[in-house]
Formats: C-alpha cells, sequence, structure tokens
C-alpha cells in the first residue's frame, strides 16, 4: 500500500442550490479527495442514507487505490445486489476513487482510461415550446449557441403538462420536473393525441430547419411495444437520430416487436443500474444507444462494462446528462465519453447558474462539443461554504394518470 492512501474519512454532502444534490466526498490519510455523484432524483435522502449508514462505515482505513476490489465489496459484499439506491451508492464511491487515483497520478481521468479517442464530446441540448413556434424558437437559439444535435419536445394540444417542456422557450432550460413540496404533483396523459402530434413536430421542425440538423426526442416510457412501433414507422420519413425510452424499461422483450416494424433508432437505458439489465437489449442488438448514467450503473466502473460489452454488437453510447446529474457526474460521464471507442453522444442539459456557485467544474463547451479538461481528476471541486446557503428541500417527480384516472407510467 502506498503511504497515506489509506481512506480517512467517507462525508456525505447535501445541498440545493435550484435542486437537490448528494455528493460524496473521500478523502485519504495524506489529504487527496475524490468526489462522486450520489444523487437519485426524488429519492435522494435514500442514497445519503445508504452511504453514510451502511458504505462508510465499510471504506475508513482501507486502501483508495483499489478501485476493482472496493466496487465488488459494496456490490458482492451487500447481498442484495443491483438496484438504483445500492448501484448510485456505489457509483458515488467508485468514481471518488477514480478521482483520487487521476489526481495522485498528475493527470485527467481520461488518461487513466486509455487517453483520448476524440477530441471533443458531442452533445445534444434540449428544445421544447408551449407551441411549435415557440419550439422553433427554442431550436434556434440553442443552434445558435453551437449545439449541432437537438432533442425536441413540445407541448401536446388536449394534454395540460407534458414531459420535456420548459417553463420558457428560449435560453437556458428551465425544466426540472422534481417539484418541491411534501407530495408529488399529478399530472395527465393522453397516448393517443400524443401518437397523433409527434410526427406533427418532427416534420414542422424539418421544414424549418431541413434534414441534416439530428433531431432526438424522449417517449419517457409511456408507450405500449404496438404504440412504439406504430411511432417509430411513423417518424422515420423523418430520419430521427433516436427514439429515446419508447417503452417501460422492466420488459425488455418489448422492443422486439418494436424494431420488426421501425428503423427508427432506440435509445433506453437511463434508469437501468447494471450490465445484467442490458444483457437482452444488446446481446439482440434491440437497442442503438444506451442510455445509462456514470452515477446510477455503478460508477466509471459499472458503465464502462456496459459500454465495452456494448461495443462488441455495434451497440453506442448516449449517456444521461439531464440536470439531475450534478457536475460530478457530468464531468466522471466526459471522461468516460472521451475515452472510449462506441461513443455515440452525450447528453448536455445545462443547470442553472446557482449550481455552479457549488460546484466549480473544468469541463467546456465549444461548437457543440464538451471537453472535461485537464486539471488532474475529474476536474471538479466542492464550495462547503456555498453549499451550506442551499439546505435541503424535498423534491418529488411527478405522477401521471391517464384521463379515466389510471396510474400510469410517468
Amino acid at each position: 500500500m502506498t503511504a497515506g492512501t489509506r481512506i480517512r474519512s467517507v462525508e456525505v454532502l447535501i445541498s440545493s442550490p435550484s435542486r437537490n444534490f448528494v455528493t460524496l466526498r473521500i478523502t485519504t490519510e495524506d489529504g487527496v479527495t475524490g468526489l462522486g455523484d450520489a444523487t437519485l432524483n426524488g429519492r435522494e435522502l435514500s442514497v445519503a442514507s445508504y452511504l453514510r449508514d451502511h458504505v462508510a462505515p465499510l471504506l475508513i482505513g482501507t486502501d483508495a487505490h483499489r478501485i476493482e476490489d472496493t466496487w465488488q465489496l459494496l456490490y458482492r459484499g451487500a447481498y442484495w445486489r443491483r438496484g438504483p439506491v445500492t448501484m448510485t451508492a456505489i457509483a458515488a464511491v467508485d468514481v471518488a476513487l477514480w478521482d483520487i487515483k487521476a489526481k495522485r497520478a498528475g493527470m485527467p481521468l481520461y488518461q487513466l482510461l486509455g487517453g483520448a479517442s476524440r477530441e471533443g464530446v458531442l452533445v445534444y441540448g434540449h428544445a421544447s415550446g408551449r407551441d411549435l413556434a415557440a419550439l422553433h424558437d427554442s431550436v434556434r437559439t440553442l443552434t445558435s449557441a453551437g449545439f449541432q444535435a437537438i432533442r425536441i419536445q413540445a407541448a401536446v394540444p388536449g394534454i395540460t403538462t407534458v414531459y420535456g417542456v420548459s417553463k420558457v422557450s428560449t435560453g437556458r432550460s428551465s425544466y426540472e420536473p422534481a417539484g418541491r413540496g411534501a407530495l408529488a404533483v399529478e399530472s395527465g396523459w393522453d397516448t393517443d393525441r400524443y401518437l397523433r402530434f409527434v410526427p406533427e413536430m418532427f416534420a414542422s421542425v424539418r421544414e424549418e430547419f431541413g434534414a441534416e440538423l439530428p433531431l432526438l426526442h424522449d417517449g419517457h416510457h409511456r408507450m405500449t411495444p404496438i404504440q412504439a412501433a406504430r411511432l417509430g414507422k411513423d417518424l422515420e420519413p423523418y430520419r430521427p437520430f433516436w427514439l429515446e425510452d419508447c417503452t417501460p424499461a422492466e420488459n425488455q422483450e418489448a422492443l422486439r416487436l418494436v424494431r420488426q416494424h421501425t428503423t427508427t433508432p432506440l435509445a433506453i437505458g437511463e434508469v437501468m443500474n447494471t450490465v445484467w439489465d442490458f444483457q437482452t437489449l444488446i446481446r439482440e442488438q434491440l437497442i442503438d444507444y444506451v442510455r445509462a448514467s456514470v452515477a446510477h450503473t455503478g460508477g466509471i466502473t459499472g458503465l464502462r462494462r456496459i459500454f465495452d460489452y456494448a461495443a462488441l454488437y455495434g451497440v453506442r453510447s448516449g449517456s444521461h446528462g439531464a440536470t439531475d446529474i450534478s457536475p460530478v457526474g457530468m464531468a466522471a460521464a466526459l471522461h468516460l465519453d472521451l475515452a472510449i471507442n462506441n461513443f455515440g453522444i452525450q447528453e448536455y442539459m445545462q443547470h442553472d447558474p446557482l449550481v455552479a456557485e457549488v460546484f466549480h467544474s473544468a469541463y467546456t463547451f465549444e461548437g457543440g462539443y464538451l471537453h472535461p479538461g485537464d486539471e488532474p481528476g475529474i476536474g471538479v471541486s466542492y464550495d462547503d461554504d456555498a453549499a451550506a446557503r442551499f439546505a435541503y428541500e424535498p423534491a418529488y417527480l411527478p405522477v401521471a394518470r391517464r384521463v379515466d384516472g389510471t396510474m400510469h407510467d410517468w
């Protein structure tokens, strides 16, 4: 064991600069620190407790360099494996240890992962609007800012609240679904209206912006397999970059039916947590992009396993990067994006400016690409004084009901 590499302290840090984040900070005996993102949107305190009460005691005194062994300890040693709480906790530890290792090596993390495979990481931005004209304005704002790929979401006529539609149509997206309060907000849903509207939305954007701009869309698990197959087929003339989360993730075999009926590329996985969750989807080539996040799949170690497995079948990465991923999680994703060969695209939803007061990040955006920077480690520091100004506030993701009151996938 290298002198001073034993873990001295493990801190669980909770702050709420515009939204709730849980951050893990690990410090070695010689004072080197590492950060990990432990945020699980709408269930943040469950991971905080898991880390503080069950994981931290196991780490004190262990060697921070033994990343793989620690990962296996936390995964196999718990007996109760997988699941979002467990894998988010493991992810936080894993990224913090990689941060420490890269700092000790004096190089950015991507160098320890094999070095850069590209000059930058292509990202997509989020455009939305209360109507199609407002959506066009939002797309125009993002392309003017340099984005080269755009996710499009718009309000569906006849549905009061629609997933992914920002409060504003231009400028920085203000869409944050987790509402502050003691209870979840309920919204209505009508899949038939949605299925009629989305092809119209794509046709409108294509007419305004042409055929070259990559367009993405998120179905957010709201379709049955045959509905997803129909939408994928209806969208083929507009050549989407991908259709994301078209059906609920639990039923992986549903994608067989969707694949039979459409050539629209499919992206799945932001609610999945291990390589086992992706096994059928990747082996049978039922998806084109893995939509998992570093923060929810066991960290750099866990997500790299998924990406390496996906590479065997021509499936590419498309990491989750909405605002429920803190700058720590985003930075970790960018280092992995830069290193792997089968990179596809990275989601980039810009945080509220308050977030930058707590998390100081080295990654930069230019011309539609992000780069993690060349600071040793992952390139993110945590400001305790700033974080103290933003106390945790209960927040829950919405729930959706059909017109007749039946609970539906949100």
